[in-house]
């Protein structure tokens, strides 16, 4: 009998790193069935602009839900990995009332998807957290046994998720392996984030809006660098453990502006305003056990990776121009 297609349902799959990782998978000769919500955190027109890549292929299939409220039977039908991606992002939004859909869109969501794995046959189910988790730690680079200390509302829902998940692994067997991701860039950045927007007004020759004083300290993680983590927790990542996925280049805010004022080639004013509300003021993670589990490296420099945002960038405004 011939060998069967792998089968991999991708939440989030129209977002950021679902879309690069539904791509990814697909690449490989993988079956990707997809679930994106469409929520109105964004423009749905990106999102939509995003799954227009992975369309093309009889391998892919879309489903529009929302996996803390529409019925999910069947959901994992002939499914062998889970990659749980999808989620409420953003830390400001978590404060006050906004909450709720964070404790809906991360918390209750995941846990109707492991509770749904309990019934299914699947090899991995890999889930996204976050180094929100960590908040402001005492010593760096941070690793996995860290006691977390989130700052914002949504650090703390991703500790929930991982709660959630160990849980479900201790309960029930469901193989789990969760990834901490450290600020990921690269094209088709969600256009709240950072470099998003400082890439946006830099091609515009618009000031650069700054929260706080610019010397908060981010270690950036490349998108591929992320997809190929992910991938590599699904056939190695050890059932109910976690691991750091870090860039390796913690910079502060003001040194990437200063890099991408070398890539567009003029100079870039500033624009200071108050430091956010749920910002730690570094992160920095301890790669060692991703290096040694998953063989993970960050290939990908500060400056290669950010330039190719930049590029992405512009060849969409010219599109749009055209």
């Amino acid at each position: 009998m011939a060998d069967r297609r792998p089968t991999a349902l991708v939440t989030g799959c129209a977002g950021f790193l679902g879309s690069h990782l539904a791509e990814a998978l697909l690449g490989l000769g993988w079956n990707v069935a997809g679930v994106d919500s469409f929520s109105d955190y964004y423009p749905r027109s990106l999102k939509e602009r995003n799954v227009a890549r992975l369309r093309g292929t009889t391998r892919f299939e879309l489903r529009e839900l929302d996996l803390a409220e529409h019925e999910l039977a069947g959901l994992l039908d002939g499914v062998d990995f889970v990659f749980h991606l999808a989620a409420q992002p953003g830390v400001r939004g978590s404060f006050g009332a906004g909450l709720d859909t964070y404790l809906a869109r991360n918390v209750h969501a995941t846990q109707r998807l492991l509770a749904l794995a309990t019934r299914a046959d699947l090899k991995a189910f890999v889930y996204a957290s976050s180094s929100s988790i960590y908040g402001d730690q005492p010593r760096y680079p941070v690793t996995e046994d860290a006691a977390p200390a989130p700052v914002s509302p949504y650090g703390a829902t991703k500790v929930m998720t991982e709660q959630l998940a160990g849980a479900y692994w201790r309960a029930h067997g469901v193989p789990v392996v969760g990834l901490r991701y450290f600020t990921v860039y690269g094209p088709r950045q969600r256009p709240d984030m950072a470099f998003s927007r400082f890439v946006a007004c830099a091609l515009a020759r618009r000031p650069i809006p700054v929260l706080g004083d610019g010397r908060q300290v981010r270690e950036f993680t490349f998108v591929h660098d992320v997809v190929a983590a992910t991938m590599a927790a699904a056939e190695h990542g050890e059932r109910g453990g976690v691991y750091n996925i870090g860039g390796g280049e913690p910079v502060s805010v003001l040194e990437s502006i200063a890099l991408l004022e070398s890539i567009v080639g003029h100079p870039l004013l500033i624009q200071f305003g108050p430091a956010g509300r749920g910002d730690p003021r570094l992160t920095h993670a301890d790669v060692s056990r991703a290096q040694r589990d998953l063989g993970f490296e960050a290939r990908t420099g500060l400056l290669d990776g950010l330039t190719r945002q930049v590029l992405a960038e512009d060849d969409e405004i010219e599109e749009a121009v055209a």
